[in-house]
């Protein structure tokens, strides 16, 4: 039965969305179905943030060490680079722009003149190594790659190839000097910018799925701009309840944003719904529990969104009590579930601030479910019922029939907010969707009575570290890369803040005195370190078999969880 919080939400969804309200919603024809549509959300981002850039002008809008920028000076400088990247470098419509840098004031500012220039803002994963930033380049296309100082050295780096030219910025500079090398190569306020439809191409987000290589999920204008005002229809819904119970401050609503820009929640629900809420958001290059609340502190951040583990361990720091948090009223996380536990404890140890938890992928844009305060309390393991106005949430069989109401399925989602497909991938995109429109997310899970939606397991061979996700199968091709090595498997391993970690178990060549260590060695010059396994067991033998001949990896994983458990409990 819904809660009375349930009841309350569903109330003020409709006085937004209902006749005079500030969302309307329409339909449009997809997949041969009639979808839910935003009628009145921008059609592109270039327009979207041109209008809520004029709307609150002077106000704050980025923060970043002693830089402060406001929402006009962004669009200003976003402005500069998009005739910059136009007459000075060549950008044309649909042209693959990569993008390799921390989260900063200039990959803000980068990333919206990339949209503005009409090129395909294309989001390279910022803690991968040369070899990894490469693939990605030339797997979308790029031809250009604007990145800081730290990635375009691992772009130099010898035996790492790609087909793109490298602007290097130098983001410890202010912003006009650290866009400067693609300002000053021409372009001026005259320089015309095109006019963008929903069918653009806008971006290309890398995901890590089951079959080893990342692939670049790419979405047009239209599904991101309406993944945004999905959001904003659940942020006014908020709002609605704060104003009713007395609660809404008057202060300016501010985020610290500590997961990178390049992952799809920071991008899409945090930086750019920011521009229609007005949000100031304070960027952390690196995380940092007690830096994070000196910013809360001092800054007056409202919201907070991260991986589990990073209000975690703001929980538990010993110095916590030495800050104001009192500004903070939600923690939020994503990425990873949440141990009851610790839902409880943020529930009641953090004052007025609540813990809640959202469900999206990168293929979604974001989109998918939610759970906050006393929903969050009383259901722990759930993420949540379906987001309004535009998700379907659906468990399917591998038919893509319905499972009845609490069966174990596979859940899929539909809306106007979901990816295109990968890019340069066919066989990958048909795989990802059924015919019906339906995305499958490749976790295993039921919805409850409620309509609230339960992750139980994940389908895909992949392992989720702190919000990132890792291909079992490109761990294993990398250790297959070791002359020595006869045979291998990957799996995740339980970790109390990570969620998860890499393990591996390999077996080697008769003869061979290669170590764990020496693995792991041999596996840091090629991975990104999130990848590396943080144990590795050495077979004396071959690994065992099912009767496909295929490694049974279900066993292996059970046997070395459990080693690895017991190893961390003594």
């Amino acid at each position: 039965m819904p809660s009375a919080l349930d009841l309350r939400l569903e109330a003020a969804f409709n006085l937004i969305t209902g006749p005079g309200g500030p969302i309307q919603l329409g339909s449009v024809e997809r997949f041969g179905q009639q979808l839910p549509f935003i009628t009145n959300a921008p059609t592109n981002l270039s327009d979207y943030v041109a209008f809520f850039a004029a709307m609150h002008g002077d106000a704050t809008f980025l923060v970043e060490g002693d830089e402060r920028l406001s929402f006009k000076q962004v669009y200003g400088a976003a402005r500069q680079v998009a005739a910059g990247l136009i007459e000075g470098h060549g950008v044309q419509r649909g042209d693959r722009v990569g993008l390799a840098m921390r989260n900063a004031n200039a990959w803000c500012v980068t990333y919206i003149g990339i949209l503005m220039a009409g090129g395909c803002a294309t989001l390279l994963n910022g803690w991968w190594q040369g070899g990894e930033l490469a693939a990605g380049i030339d797997d979308a296309e790029a031809r250009l790659v604007i990145a800081d100082v730290q990635r375009a050295a691992r772009l130099e780096e010898p035996g790492v190839q790609h087909g793109a030219k490298v602007i290097t910025l130098d983001i410890a500079q202010p912003i006009d000097r650290a866009i400067a090398p693609i300002t000053d190569a021409g372009g001026s306020a005259e320089t015309e910018l095109p006019r963008l439809t929903g069918q653009d191409l806008a971006t290309i987000l890398f995901t890590s799925g089951s079959t080893g290589q990342s692939k670049g999920a790419y979405s047009r204008h239209e599904a991101i701009c309406q993944a945004i005002f999905n959001y904003v229809t659940q942020t006014a819904s908020i709002v609605h309840l704060l104003t009713e119970d007395g609660q809404m401050s008057d202060i300016q609503p501010a985020t610290l944003i500590c997961t990178p820009l390049f992952h799809v929640t920071a991008e899409v629900p945090v930086f750019l719904q920011s521009f229609a809420l007005g949000r100031k958001l304070v960027l952390m290059p690196k995380w940092n529990a007690e830096e994070a609340m000196r910013l809360i502190q001092d800054e007056q951040v409202n919201y907070f969104v991260g991986v589990p583990l990073m209000s975690y361990e703001i929980l538990v720091h010993p110095n916590r009590q030495n800050y104001d948090l009192s500004t903070c009223k939600s923690y939020a996380g994503g990425g990873a579930p949440r141990p009851p536990e610790h839902v409880k404890r943020l529930a009641t140890e953090m004052g007025e601030g609540k813990p809640l938890l959202g469900y999206g992928l990168t293929e979604t844009n974001a989109v998918g479910c939610g759970i906050i305060n006393e929903n969050y309390l009383a259901k722990p393991m759930s993420t949540g019922p379906a987001s309004k106005p535009l998700v379907d949430l659906a468990i399917l069989d591998d038919d893509g029939n319905t499972v009845a109401q609490g069966g174990v399925g596979e859940v899929c989602i539909r809306s106007v907010c979901n990816f295109e497909g990968y890019w340069n991938n066919e066989a990958a995109t048909k795989a990802a969707f059924f015919d019906n429109g339906y995305f499958r997310s490749g976790d295993l899970g039921y919805l409850d009575e409620d309509g609230y939606l339960f992750i139980v397991d994940r389908k895909k061979d992949i392992i989720i570290r702190g919000g990132e996700n890792i291909s079992c199968q490109e761990v294993e091709a990398a250790i297959y890369e070791h002359p020595d090595t006869n045979e291998c498997a990957v799996f995740g391993l339980p970790d109390e803040r990570l969620g998860e970690c890499v393990g591996a178990v390999a077996w080697m060549k008769p003869g061979s005195s290669v170590t764990a260590d020496d693995l792991i060695a041999f596996l840091a010059a090629r991975l990104a370190p999130y990848k590396v396994p943080c144990q590795i067991w050495m077979s004396n033998d071959a690994l065992p078999k099912l009767g496909s001949e295929k490694i049974d990896k279900v066993s292996l994983r059970s046997q070395y969880r459990e080693e690895y458990a017991a190893k961390v409990v003594a």
